[in-house]
């Protein structure tokens, strides 16, 4: 079974220029049984689905992820299990290793996405991963092929899941309908709901995952430059910062208080 595993809508991304419902049609016609929702720490794009599934695309599976903003090691996909709502997931900023904590408290499972991709938002380019690289260990599966990535990027990445013996997914990583359904991963099984998705993951059940570079343009340049990187690392740090005590109330609320969730 064939799912995008990275896929941004725009009922949930900020940035995505793609409904969800042209997401589904797409991928349908490029043979995919299935996608990821992964919209940057939000759930509204997977929530528009469940509300208007009746009216769908059929015979197609819409799982629920989300894109996550750690502080201080860029971005994670997480898949949590059926039933399983943390808000707090929807609330940008937690520290990586306290992500990891709760997402496998609740059953869940996670891994970085495009970890040699955009210094601003790619694991390996952060601080905390290069002087403790054991924290990888923490995590399930790492992103070993991204369209919006340059080859070497994803070269880079699945060298690093070979070297903590990770598997990868391969997702689009799509903001524009030209590039939904450029990567895949396929399953050994069929996958009916996230905790189909979790188990199959976590037992090995990944049995190819690929697909195509985009066309590296001009304009894509300005995802290197020092500036961009220098502020969007800043924004993410200072919105962090801004969030700090609402996250807290949220592990007030759920019961789980521990003085390290921030």
């Amino acid at each position: 079974m064939k799912f995008d595993m990275h896929c941004h809508t725009r009922e949930g991304s900020i940035d995505s220029h793609v409904a969800i419902r042209e997401y589904i049609t797409i991928l349908k016609s490029r043979g995919f049984g299935g996608m990821l929702v992964t919209d940057h720490d939000s759930y509204r794009g997977y929530r528009y689905w469940e509300k208007h599934q009746d009216t769908m695309p059929d015979d197609f599976v819409v799982l629920k992820g989300i894109e996550y903003d750690t502080r201080d090691a860029g971005h994670f996909i997480v898949i949590m299990p059926d039933g399983v709502n943390v808000r707090l997931l929807s609330v940008r900023g937690m520290r990586a290793e306290i992500l990891s904590k709760l997402v496998h408290h609740y059953g869940g499972i996670l891994g970085p996405a495009h970890p040699y991709g955009m210094r601003s938002s790619s694991a390996m380019f952060f601080r905390k991963i290069r002087k403790h690289p054991e924290i990888m260990r923490r995590f399930d599966f790492l992103e070993g092929f991204n369209t919006c990535e340059l080859v070497s990027a994803n070269v880079k990445a699945r060298g690093l899941a070979r070297e903590y013996d990770l598997p990868c997914i391969g997702g689009s990583d799509s903001h524009k309908a030209m590039y939904v359904g450029t990567a895949f991963t396929e399953f050994d099984r069929d996958i009916t709901c996230n905790n189909d998705l979790i188990d199959c993951i976590r037992n090995n059940g990944i049995v190819a995952f690929g697909g195509k570079e985009r066309a590296f343009l001009r304009h894509h340049n300005k995802r290197y430059w020092k500036v961009t990187n220098y502020t969007l690392k800043t924004l993410n740090r200072s919105a962090s910062l801004l969030l700090k005590p609402y996250r807290k109330i949220k592990v007030l609320r759920m019961g789980l208080y521990d003085e390290n969730i921030e």
